[in-house]
């Protein structure tokens, strides 16, 4: 009896939370599949995990069904983390932006989402886990067009957990409610004001392990002095 080694594909890679989340499935044994625009930025994180690296544009159906295509046997696990977004006042926004943060952000998760229910539905089983933010659930002044692709990203997640839930395929939703910590964007106030990624990464890791008996669609997570 031969066992299985799980497979995991992040999507939107890079350095943050996507990073500490390939750290740490790859420490959990899970085999990687890492999708950027940018792959060269990968390098690093590529050599440190093993894992395979793809190039493609999330938002185009031929890209993500090649990359599909490209990728052998079961995907255990899908997290989908790229957005787009622009600010601005609502009458100064340019459309074509506008339309870019909902291809980016909701219309690449729908596509991604798709490919992996395919695979997933095939075995009866799998996670797939959509990455969110406060825009989610709260639409702010001069940011329309993320709240709209945000808005869309969970409605997509919970529409899917009542649909593929009873067939053996979890979907996860995390609410990322406040700023990720970074070399770039540092906790100045060393109060933990701000999220830790590798923490973040824990709670992914959380839903995946959850029992069917007891399977969340969504979680809120933001640091402990965060008003919500």
């Amino acid at each position: 009896m031969t066992s299985h080694t799980p497979k995991a594909l992040i999507v939107g890679a890079g350095d943050g939370l996507s990073a500490s989340l390939a750290r740490l499935l790859a420490r959990e044994g899970y085999t990687l599949e890492l999708v950027a625009r940018d792959t060269d930025k990968l390098a690093a994180l590529q050599a440190e995990t093993k894992a395979r690296v793809h190039r493609c544009d999330a938002s185009d159906p031929t890209a993500v069904a090649t990359l599909f295509d490209a990728i052998d046997g079961t995907i255990d696990v899908c997290v989908y983390n790229p957005s787009y977004r622009i600010r601005g006042p609502i009458i100064d926004l340019d459309p074509r932006e506008v339309g870019k943060t909902l291809d980016i952000t909701a219309f690449g998760a729908f596509l991604v989402g798709q490919q992996a229910a395919r695979r997933m539905l095939a075995v009866g089983r799998g996670t797939i886990l959509f990455t969110g933010a406060s825009a989610s659930v709260k639409g702010y002044a001069n940011s329309a067009p993320f709240a709209m692709a945000k808005f869309a990203v969970r409605g997509l997640a919970q529409s899917m957990a009542r649909e593929l839930h009873p067939h053996g395929v979890h979907i996860g939703h995390v609410v990322i409610d406040g700023g990720i910590r970074s070399s770039r964007r540092p906790d100045a106030s060393g109060r933990d004001a701000m999220l830790d990624p590798d923490a973040i990464a824990q709670t992914y890791l959380d839903l995946i392990r959850q029992p069917r008996s007891n399977w969340s669609w969504e979680i809120e997570v933001r640091p402990w002095i965060e008003t919500f």
